[in-house]
């Protein structure tokens, strides 16, 4: 049987170390190519999947990744995003990570065990179905988020995005953050460190498959409100896209999705 945490581990010290050869924005942001998921692929990141993917590769499994795309093989599906804020990376601030989520099937609910590392502070985030979500080896949910959102990080923020939607939340969020990694923001509303997230733009299955897995096993709330479906019928793929609302309560959330939508 996989040790699914080892192998992620592994892989996250494979990325501290291509980090460590890449020091600075000169190495980093330099653009190899476009990504499959439509995003320029940068050096940093070109580095970062590689040292990922070939971890997971002679597994056999199913691989969905930011840069490559799709892998077919079997029945299990690994949902990577090698470097999520990686602008944050490229610019050497401390805040971004690796996303791995192992699921056996193509569906967000058929997530089993998530994994987010983060290399600023270098906190490990961990989950497992059914079972429970942990930082660092600690249980999480003892620290629910606020009822009354007192802070809401924006994700997906373009500054055009940002003064579009920023006004609605007046009278709904009391402070706003932006952190710049959707992952890492989504562990947090996790630990009740922030009481809300959002995703201004649509998030694909790459940026929130590992993280919204510890979300749900804390009880926290999530929509994907431009996707018709229940949240846990989304795929694991890069086509479907949709924003994000997450928050403690259902109706918090709503709040959110309400205030994007409106």
């Amino acid at each position: 049987m996989t040790d699914w945490l080892e192998l992620c581990r592994a892989a996250a010290a494979d990325v501290r170390g291509a980090l460590v050869e890449l020091p600075t924005r000169i190495e980093r942001e330099p653009v190899l190519r476009r990504g499959e998921g439509g995003d320029d692929t940068t050096a940093i990141d070109a580095a970062a999947e590689h040292l990922v993917l070939e971890r997971f590769r002679p597994l056999g499994v199913s691989i969905v990744s930011e840069e490559v795309g799709f892998i077919d093989g079997d029945s299990t599906v690994v949902v990577i995003d090698p470097i999520d804020g990686s602008l944050n990376a490229k610019r050497g601030i401390p805040f971004f990570s690796v996303s791995i989520a192992v699921a056996d099937g193509r569906r967000m609910e058929d997530v089993h065990f998530a994994y987010v590392y983060d290399f600023g502070s270098g906190e490990e985030w961990t989950a497992r179905r059914g079972q429970g979500a942990w930082l660092n080896g600690e249980p999480l949910g003892a620290v629910r988020p606020k009822g009354q959102i007192e802070i809401l990080s924006f994700e997906a923020t373009l500054t055009s995005l940002v003064a579009e939607h920023a006004a609605a939340f007046s009278g709904i969020a009391h402070r706003l953050r932006v952190m710049g990694s959707l992952a890492l923001s989504l562990c947090h509303l996790a630990a009740g460190r922030v009481d809300g997230v959002c995703s201004l733009k649509a998030a694909r299955s790459v940026d929130i498959a590992a993280a919204q897995l510890l979300c749900r096993e804390v009880g926290i709330a999530l929509e994907l409100f431009d996707d018709p479906r229940p949240f846990g019928e989304a795929e694991l793929d890069l086509e479907g896209r949709s924003r994000i609302a997450a928050a403690g309560t259902p109706e918090a959330c709503r709040r959110i999705a309400a205030a994007l939508s409106g």
